[in-house]
């Protein structure tokens, strides 16, 4: 029985390999990495690896990915930048890919267009620079303009749906669509993506003339209050929890006296109950840990059932 298990081990070894052979030769222009420790790209530094690793440069080779990965029955992840997500100790199984090599940002008139790689912040800087108003919200959330569309990212009082008008999107059949802002349903967190399973290859926000120096300051303002209470010297994925009707979560994990809490090396912030931080290698494991324990204490003590906002993906 031994002999058999290691016999179907190197099989499946073999097929994989046979499978990295075949996406190497037949995409030879994009950047893929075998077996690829996803710590090295997620905001928390932990996650097991890839089994392929994929860093397409344009539409077309994403939407390449996406059909041989459908045709050869390969597992796909989009990570975006990876910043909003705590991929597990076991990494991710099949083909993954990170969209940051897509990256450009156009401006006409009061539209900012920017590709799904972009980073939010830099899509505020540039509104900034053409005296765009609308978008200072998002001066200091650390996702890409695709992750920002697929959750509906918001701070201080504004969100993604306030100024996104469209987006394009590619879906698990190959077919490409540009969405009105309708049309991506946008909710707390949520958008329609989430549920057709869409890759997000570029988006539109459509703002208003302002002034320089005013956009700039709120900007300023908006930077200098999360450095003052946010954890941003330390890996983390963000504001770990959805906010519960009626409460705020790091209000609800702060009374419950869960600042400080640590499991391995994964701690909940002591700057701000709201955020779970690595201090000391921590693992998945530990993140994982962590968030059960927050949910099962704010349970008891106030009947109240935390959701995460924050994407737990990949094989235990």
């Amino acid at each position: 029985m031994l002999q058999y298990y290691r016999k179907l081990k190197r099989n499946n070894q073999k097929m994989r390999n046979n499978e990295m052979a075949n996406l190497m030769n037949e995409f030879p222009s994009i950047e893929i990495k075998q077996d690829e420790p996803l710590m090295y790209y997620t905001y928390t530094h932990t996650g097991g690896p890839a089994d392929w690793l994929a860093f397409p440069k344009n539409v077309d080779e994403v939407k390449q990915l996406v059909d041989y990965a459908r045709t050869h029955q390969v597992p796909l992840t989009v990570l975006g930048n990876a910043s909003n997500l705590i991929v597990k100790d076991g990494g991710i199984e099949g083909l993954v890919l990170i969209l940051t090599k897509m990256d450009a940002i156009t401006v006409d008139h009061n539209e900012v267009t920017a590709q799904a790689g972009a980073a939010y912040i830099k899509t505020t800087e540039v509104a900034r620079d053409h005296s765009l108003t609308g978008l200072e919200f998002a001066a200091g959330i650390p996702g890409s303009v695709g992750g920002a569309i697929f959750m509906n990212a918001g701070a201080y009082g504004g969100e993604t749906k306030m100024v996104a008008s469209s987006a394009t999107v590619l879906f698990p059949d190959g077919t490409i669509k540009k969405m009105s802002n309708q049309e991506l349903d946008f909710g707390y967190r949520h958008s329609s993506i989430q549920d057709s399973h869409g890759i997000v290859l570029d988006a539109t926000f459509t703002l208003q003339a302002g002034v320089h120096d005013e956009i700039a300051a709120k900007m300023k303002e908006l930077n200098d209050r999360r450095t003052a209470k946010q954890p941003l010297d330390l890996p983390s994925c963000g504001s770990v929890f959805k906010r519960p009707q009626g409460y705020f979560a790091g209000k609800l994990i702060h009374d419950a006296g869960l600042q400080g809490y640590t499991a391995g090396g994964a701690q909940v912030s002591k700057k701000h109950a709201g955020f779970i931080v690595n201090i000391d290698h921590g693992t998945a494991a530990d993140y994982v840990a962590v968030i059960h324990h927050v949910q099962a204490t704010v349970k008891k003590k106030y009947g109240v059932a935390l959701q995460t906002e924050v994407r737990i993906i990949g094989r235990n």
